[in-house]
């Protein structure tokens, strides 16, 4: 009996937690009396905007967050610098919040005996522990209304962010609170090779899908190399197929192959060239980045939060069902219904019990014994 009252007790009801999960931003459940009818989901979430800039190592992530960092200012639009690359050595911008004042990276190495990739995974993990106090400071940016912009800028090595769990982490927490666009950073000077291109394409195409939100483009240095290149053969399959026609490497079989499968993503793709040195394009990355940002609130995040309750649903059914195991091989057994009545018609009051063998040991097992009336 102890036990089937704590597990009802334990027993996790659907209801009061996705109640719970549809609580706005300020952790306060809106009264019906503020409720709008008629006032869309997506506005009642703010900025800050939530930018996090990926790429390939060297394709110049930190000098294009530099770079957005001082065009912004210029229109009194300053940005909330955040760096989550504990090895970067020289910042050309002043961040707000820096991992490196939290977690030494050499110190690191150091103490766990690792290379440089595996500190940075290491240093992810430990900032991840602390991250709640991130989300603080942006959510009092967002009483405040001081920046409507964060851009985080990720490690150089793209995999140790993209595909750590510390990385997913934090890109699930910026998006369940804030609008939230990943920035693909892509180096045209590196990527003129079609088979390079490719490679850089499909990172893109895993980091949408593995992400769920919207997706920029950015084609950096556009002022060392043209990017006609790039967006033509984004957009016309038989054109890269020409550029492919001219590599004789073992992978051009694959890229063309590669190629054919990524049409459709391209259609959806935006993209942007900008120079990270010249600033230009940058006026129209702002204008992309609004746009998504729009798109988050009205599109993504009422994907986000469905998929968000499914899961939800879908732990609160594995924990009730262990429970349930639980209490089954506690010895709890199943419910057994009482009886009340008897087929033969007499009453439960009407049942001879007998008594204990030593009061009346001389007795015949079955034999009703005068003037005892099991009612005294």
């Amino acid at each position: 009996m102890l036990y089937t009252c704590m597990s009802n007790a334990l027993r996790l009801d659907e209801r009061f937690i996705i109640n719970n999960f549809n609580m706005d931003c300020d952790g306060e459940t809106p009264s019906s009396s503020d409720a709008i009818e008629d006032k869309p989901e997506y506005e009642a979430f703010k900025s800050p905007v939530c930018l996090i800039v990926l790429g390939m190592a060297g394709s110049g992530k930190t000098t294009f967050v530099s770079k957005l960092n001082t065009y912004l200012r210029q229109f009194k639009r300053a940005p909330y610098l955040i760096n989550l690359d504990p090895a970067c050595k020289n910042m050309p911008y002043t961040p707000n919040i820096d991992i490196r004042d939290s977690v030494k990276y050499k110190q690191v190495m150091k103490n766990y005996g690792l290379g440089p990739n595996g500190a940075i995974v290491t240093a992810l993990n430990l900032y991840t522990t602390k991250f709640h106090q991130l989300m603080d400071l942006l959510g009092k940016l967002n009483v405040e209304n001081s920046h409507d912009i964060a851009v985080i800028d990720t490690p150089g090595q793209i995999e140790v962010f993209t595909w750590s769990a510390s990385g997913q982490i934090l890109t699930e927490s910026l998006a369940s609170t804030f609008p939230t666009v990943v920035v693909y950073v892509m180096d045209l000077e590196r990527s003129t090779s079609p088979i390079t291109f490719m490679s850089n394409m499909l990172y893109a195409c895993s980091v949408l899908y593995k992400t769920k939100l919207p997706f920029i483009v950015v084609l950096n240095k556009s002022d060392i190399v043209d990017p006609t290149y790039a967006i033509e053969w984004m957009h016309d399959f038989e054109v890269f197929c020409d550029a492919v026609e001219n590599e004789s490497s073992y992978m051009s079989n694959l890229t063309r192959t590669m190629a054919l499968t990524l049409d459709e993503f391209y259609n959806e793709l935006k993209c942007i060239p900008v120079s990270s040195l010249t600033g230009h394009n940058f006026d129209e990355f702002i204008k992309m980045v609004d746009a998504a940002a729009d798109e988050f609130q009205k599109e993504y995040r009422v994907e986000w939060n469905k998929l968000r309750k499914e899961k939800l649903q879908t732990e609160i059914s594995q924990l009730n069902k262990k429970l349930d195991d639980l209490a089954v091989s506690s010895g709890e057994g199943e419910l057994v219904p009482l009886f009340t009545s008897l087929s033969a018609g007499r009453e439960i009051s009407d049942i001879y019990l007998a008594p204990n063998a030593d009061e009346m040991s001389g007795d015949s097992e079955g034999e009703e014994v005068p003037g005892f009336n099991v009612n005294d």
